[in-house]
């Protein structure tokens, strides 16, 4: 083989098949990759992004890679799991031709779904988006599910499903469970975010065998900090559901929930340390409280300040120690912003009863999927509703579809958190329905979408001279000087 010739032609799956396996051909390798991708990125650009939002994509790009070959190296990451990875996540999902795919469908397609098929949780979680406990019975039937899931393979050609819950592998319908289901779509990479308490050995077990699946474990900080929000001795729980997945071989990240008091831990070089090199994570998704779900409060949401923080440290260990952290609210530049309401790349989400909803954190709506069904429609039907729309063209304008020196703050990319007027607005507009109490309840709160509104423009007074400097102007960025974390 040649490596500069397979880089140069693009032949990528090659190359990372060979990284995986050949660790002494890292030294050739590696630096011929990192070229070709910075070349992809900075110099294709076909979307004509600003240069520094490429460059996060590309040092984001390097973590992820560097995270999956210590995993690997480690030797927690089966052969028929890395087998599976190439087969499923490199070929379906992280290296599709989206131009090509938009042209044979003829429309820009989401390029995943989020799926909560049940409400029943074994913990009982303060603060839970979902309000989900051990009573809620409440779940998708498995034809419904086995259809959402075949609809957008065949409609968007997508491969790639993220679910949550309540506990996600407590889910069952007609004898079968999260992990036949994945087995039957085996075409599909899963994301799962999970408690974790529930993750035997049987049952890491099966997620080997099955390999399309990750976990994605839920923790609040170390021990004291996770059994506060999610009950005493969890934490031990979820140290040994690490241990069992790093026994038979299945790569595994942390989710994580930033508040105003822990975000400082969990942003931290002793958080990652613990995690990333203790424990075996290989990323880590980072969700900044938002005040939906059980008894909602804005006192819980990181400041505007503390969120400036979090950003400046996410790309410190992102560059400097190349560990995948991606936040959901603060890495708005990694997905040209927000990504809710099926955009393109994007997605939408269903619940556990079918309601649909632009977004996990955005829970109004105005269609069930279950519905939709029955009166002949299918997951397409769902782009088109007017909440979908309303949404997209916001994003548009926003930045989505401009030019790189049009790009409005993707520092502030959430319509629900940055934008909360506009939303709002939106959500009047279209008679869209709280899909719980809660809420409901926050329609009707002025206190709570004033203070909400009130958040949003603080946050982007505060991060837009940071994004003026290093992403409005065209010239070649200088790095990552500017975003270097406060000590």
């Amino acid at each position: 083989m040649n490596p500069e010739k397979t880089i140069r032609d693009g032949s990528y799956r090659l190359a990372l098949h060979t990284l995986a396996k050949h660790r002494r051909l890292r030294h050739v390798l590696i630096p011929l990759v990192e070229r070709s991708l910075h070349s992809s990125f900075l110099r294709k650009n076909p979307r004509n992004r600003p240069a520094q939002v490429q460059e996060d994509k590309y040092a984001a790009m390097m973590a992820l890679l560097s995270s999956s070959l210590r995993s690997i190296d480690r030797g927690i990451v089966s052969r028929h799991v890395m087998e599976r990875f190439f087969e499923v996540y490199l070929d379906n999902v992280l290296m599709v031709d989206w131009d090509k795919l938009r042209k044979s469908l003829g429309f820009a397609p989401p390029s995943f779904l989020v799926i909560a098929p049940g409400k029943q949780c074994n913990l009982h979680c303060t603060g839970c988006y979902a309000c989900s406990d051990a009573s809620s019975a409440a779940k998708l039937d498995f034809d419904t599910f086995d259809r959402i899931l075949t609809e957008k393979e065949k409609l968007w050609g997508s491969y790639f499903t993220v679910i949550t819950g309540g506990e996600p592998f407590l889910w069952k319908d007609r004898g079968q469970d999260l992990i036949d289901m994945a087995a039957k779509h085996s075409s599909n990479f899963f994301l799962v975010y999970t408690n974790g308490t529930l993750i035997n050995e049987d049952l890491a077990k099966r997620l080997e065998q099955v390999g399309n699946i990750t976990p994605a474990i839920s923790v609040e900080g170390f021990e004291r900090e996770t059994d506060e929000r999610r009950g005493k001795g969890v934490h031990r729980r979820i140290l040994k559901a690490f241990e069992n997945l790093r026994n038979v071989g299945v790569p595994f990240g942390i989710s994580v929930t930033a508040t105003r008091h822990n975000w400082d831990m969990v942003t931290s070089d002793a958080f990652a340390d613990f995690y990333f090199a203790d424990q075996g994570a290989t990323y880590d998704w980072m969700f900044q409280y938002m005040p939906i779900g059980r008894k909602h409060t804005l006192d819980l949401m990181v400041t505007p300040e503390q969120r400036l923080e979090m950003l400046k440290r996410t790309w410190h260990l992102m560059r400097d120690r190349k560990i995948f952290i991606a936040d959901f609210w603060n890495s708005g530049t990694l997905a040209d912003g927000c990504i809710s309401a099926g955009r393109r790349g994007g997605y939408m989400y269903i619940q556990w009863d079918g309601d649909v909803t632009p977004c996990a954190f955005i829970p109004y709506s105005t269609h069930n999927i279950c519905e939709v069904y029955r009166n002949g429609g299918n997951l397409n039907t769902l782009l088109n509703t007017p909440l979908m729309r309303k949404i997209q063209e916001w994003q548009d304008k926003y930045g989505y579809t401009q030019p790189a020196e049009k790009v409005n703050n993707w520092f502030c990319p959430c319509p629900i958190r940055d934008h909360y007027q506009e939303v709002f607005k939106t959500i009047q507009e279209c008679k869209a329905r709280g899909i719980d109490p809660d809420a409901e309840a926050a329609l009707t709160e002025p206190e709570y979408r004033k203070g909400l509104i009130q958040y949003g423009k603080d946050f982007y007074r505060l991060s837009r001279p940071l994004w003026e400097e290093r992403y409005v102007r065209t010239e070649k960025p200088s790095k990552a000087r500017d975003l270097e974390p406060v000590t």
